[in-house]
């Protein structure tokens, strides 16, 4: 069964429209540096699990689209580019420490700001919500899942 996973991009690395213009409308998901959401990534998430595509880090952050994990888990190449601002020296290609997906469009929605996030009694619960939360993949439940949907009107 599909899993829902919040997944934090900032704009002007990849926004919904990069993705709308990426070929095929898939991008890898590569820049993560955290180890929870890399266990996320590796550990949970699966081909045909939806994500929510959130905008971060930008004048007005919320939900800018849905979309689907189109690939299995690979070593995030960016690891091993010294020109990368994600270049990790530690990391190996026998023993890469940051992992990718792929990512793909499966629609463009309406913003849906976070203050309207934090406004929604039914998304309370959320961990993009919750102070301190830093992550940038988050899992979603399916009441959450629905409740976003019901927001952007479908």
């Amino acid at each position: 069964m599909a899993q829902h996973w919040l997944m934090k991009s900032e704009p002007d690395e990849v926004s919904i429209d990069d993705l709308a213009a990426a070929p095929r409308q898939t991008v890898p998901w590569t820049g993560v540096r955290n180890y929870q959401a890399r266990n996320f990534m590796r550990d949970q998430m699966r081909p045909g699990d939806d994500v929510l595509f959130y905008h971060s880090s930008c004048p007005e952050p919320g939900i800018a689209g849905i979309a689907k994990v189109a690939g299995g888990v690979a070593p995030d190449e960016t690891q091993f580019d010294p020109t990368s601002p994600y270049f990790d020296p530690k990391s190996t290609r026998d023993k890469p420490r940051w992992l990718q997906i792929d990512v793909t469009l499966a629609r463009k929605t309406r913003l849906l700001p976070l203050k309207e996030m934090r406004a929604a009694p039914s998304l309370a619960t959320m961990r993009v919500l919750q102070p301190g939360n830093r992550l940038s993949i988050t899992p979603v439940t399916g009441a959450e899942w629905q409740a976003v949907l019901a927001l952007l009107g479908r």
